[in-house]
């Protein structure tokens, strides 16, 4: 759980997970920030289940990995969950196994009351467990979060309070969002990727 949501990066996007064509929003904004040249790209989904706030990551590896991904490889989902306890483990197997890979880091966060339900997009790395003094390292080159409740106050009594329908919702959007630009990194034209992938 990154529980605030990063401040200190050069570029972010948000998204209300609410608004029309949130998925192909998302999805463009991804695009536009990936590397031109060839890497190995990396999905790091972080979290548990075991706190429903916390879930948004494994919730979103677990439909990721139901629709086969071709350019991402997937750690993170409700069976094998990525958290604090094994995450410099992950980290340590991913670049052993992948030669400068580029990473996407998927994490629920907590915010302002105005901000809840917004997906943002940005570049550079989370920091997992900050806000509860947890020792992590950071991750991702880019992140994709989604603010699922409000922070500043008992945030892990909020965690365990937090609505199971935002952060499913906000799961599917991603990995939705994620699996678009999978389709169309398969098959890349000028086109924008609205144009190009039916809803």
């Amino acid at each position: 759980m990154n529980l605030k949501a990063p401040s200190n990066t050069k570029l972010e996007k948000r998204f209300d997970y609410q608004s029309d064509f949130v998925k192909i929003k998302v999805a463009e904004s991804i695009h536009s920030l990936l590397p031109t040249n060839t890497k190995d790209f990396v999905i790091v989904c972080i979290g548990t289940d075991r706190s429903t706030g916390d879930a948004l990551g494994p919730l979103t590896g677990s439909l990721l990995k139901k629709k086969k991904q071709r350019n991402f490889s997937i750690f993170g989902t409700l069976e094998n969950p990525v958290h604090a306890k094994n995450l410099n483990e992950t980290l340590a197997s991913i670049h052993e196994a992948f030669n400068n890979p580029f990473i996407l880091a998927v994490d629920a966060c907590l915010g302002q009351p105005s901000s809840v339900g917004s997906i943002n997009v940005g570049t550079g790395a989370l920091k997992p467990g900050a806000a509860l003094n947890k020792d992590l390292p950071p991750i991702g080159d880019l992140y994709l979060t989604g603010i699922v409740n409000i922070g500043g106050y008992m945030d892990y009594m909020v965690l365990q309070s937090t609505r199971l329908h935002i952060v499913m919702s906000m799961a599917e959007i991603i990995a939705d969002a994620l699996h678009y630009l999978d389709i169309y990194l398969n098959h890349p034209t000028t086109q924008t990727l609205e144009k190009r992938i039916k809803i």
